[in-house]
């Protein structure tokens, strides 16, 4: 039998998902699993996103531009200036998903062997993208006793080697829900000016702030030709399997290395390309009830967490997460546990163990991330379900 790939081998499974027969076997039991889990939001898909697919009419579904519909790429530098972000439609390539907008940038702008530096803990998929273009990811540790801010710019510098070549954050942060202040996004200027390095922003959530301004990187006045924004329409219209994202930057040089991986795989899809042009053109006011809704549930979420005896949870800026430290043992063992061996009434709750958000070994045992993504209800049904939990738990500590 042939031999798989190195690279297949050490490819990571995803963590988020890993839990998943467990949660399908508790279901087949008859028991109600709330999902805070996984961000897949429960908010309806904009039935004008909708409408405009079932409307298409063309006879022949062709190849688009291999950077994106002209129509879309310029639509979207309009969606930018509602946020005071310049950019021209020939700075945006169209991807499949941010997911690729993300592997576009480690592969254009990284050789193998280099190094990314990334606050922990970050988005796990990071993990399996890094190993896709076989480079490092190094982390750099945020603590959940200061909310996750960002770290001292002293522990960046001694992370840097000869092999760093970009800094990467998520803003709002995926699992964390920080929002990072204009201060910290200044603090990572100055590295990136100091040490020749790109700054990566996955901007996934930016609808979706809630105490304080959301900065784009795009708008770092002296970092222009270091930026690279990662973008998708998944979390924003709650459109996940429309796989629409994008890459933007000012830094032509890179734009025209990064066209060229988007030729290879020839175009971003075309019914997908449809929808997320119509979602621009959505009213102003069409997130004002969605980041209400969102905060009212990270409100109660935070709350409930707190008044459990031996939990700590620090409000989230932004995004639709939230991280809390557990008083249990292993934050692996008692996810399973939620889902194998525990109900109340019959119900149970899914969430992600922390560990898998942190590169550094032995980091997040005691932490799970919540993704606030179902309604207020069941949010408070669940933070019940899982205060019996704890104190039925064998590890609890």
């Amino acid at each position: 039998m042939p031999n798989i790939s190195h690279r297949g081998q050490i490819m990571p499974a995803s963590p988020i998902r890993k839990l998943v027969p467990f949660a399908e076997a508790a279901k087949k039991k008859g028991i109600t699993v709330y999902h805070l889990n996984i961000g897949q939001p429960d908010i309806e898909t904009p039935a004008p996103v909708l409408e405009a697919v079932r409307k298409s009419d063309f006879k022949i579904l062709e190849y688009s531009h291999s950077a994106g519909n002209e129509s879309y790429r310029r639509k979207l530098t309009t969606y930018y200036s509602k946020f005071g972000i310049t950019v021209d439609h020939t700075e945006i390539i169209v991807t499949t998903g941010g997911s690729e907008a993300i592997i576009f940038g480690f592969m254009a702008c990284l050789d193998p062997g280099d190094e990314i530096i990334v606050p922990e803990p970050f988005y796990a998929n990071y993990n399996g993208f890094a190993t896709e273009a076989d480079i490092r990811l190094v982390p750099v540790t945020s603590s959940i006793d200061t909310g996750f801010a960002l770290p001292p710019i002293e522990e960046f510098e001694k992370k840097i080697t000869p092999k760093t070549k970009a800094i990467l954050i998520c803003n709002p942060n995926n699992p964390t829900g920080y929002l990072y202040s204009g201060a910290e996004l200044n603090v990572l200027k100055n590295i990136c000016l100091k040490h020749n390095l790109f700054l990566f922003s996955d901007e996934a959530y930016r609808e979706f702030s809630y105490d304080g301004e959301n900065i784009s990187a795009l708008q770092i006045e002296g970092l222009e030709n270091h930026v690279v924004v990662f973008d998708t329409i998944s979390k924003r219209y709650s459109a996940c399997g429309g796989r629409i994202g994008a890459f933007v930057t000012h830094n032509r040089g890179l734009l025209d290395s990064v066209m060229k991986f988007a030729q290879a795989r020839l175009s971003p899809p075309s019914f997908a390309q449809i929808a997320a042009e119509a979602a621009v053109d959505l009213p102003d006011n069409y997130f004002d009830s969605i980041k209400a809704e969102y905060q009212s549930r990270r409100d109660l979420l935070v709350t409930r967490l707190n008044t459990i005896p031996g939990v700590f949870c620090p409000n989230p800026g932004g995004a639709f997460y939230a991280m809390a430290r557990l008083p249990i043992d292993d934050a692996d063992k008692f996810c399973q546990w939620l889902l194998e061996e525990f109900s109340y009434e019959q119900q149970t709750v899914m969430l992600s163990p922390a560990t898998g958000f942190y590169a550094t070994p032995g980091l997040g045992r005691q932490e799970v991330r919540f993704a606030y993504v179902i309604n207020r209800e069941n949010i408070a049904k669940a933070m019940e379900c899982l205060a019996k939990a704890l104190e039925a738990y064998p590890g609890r500590q």
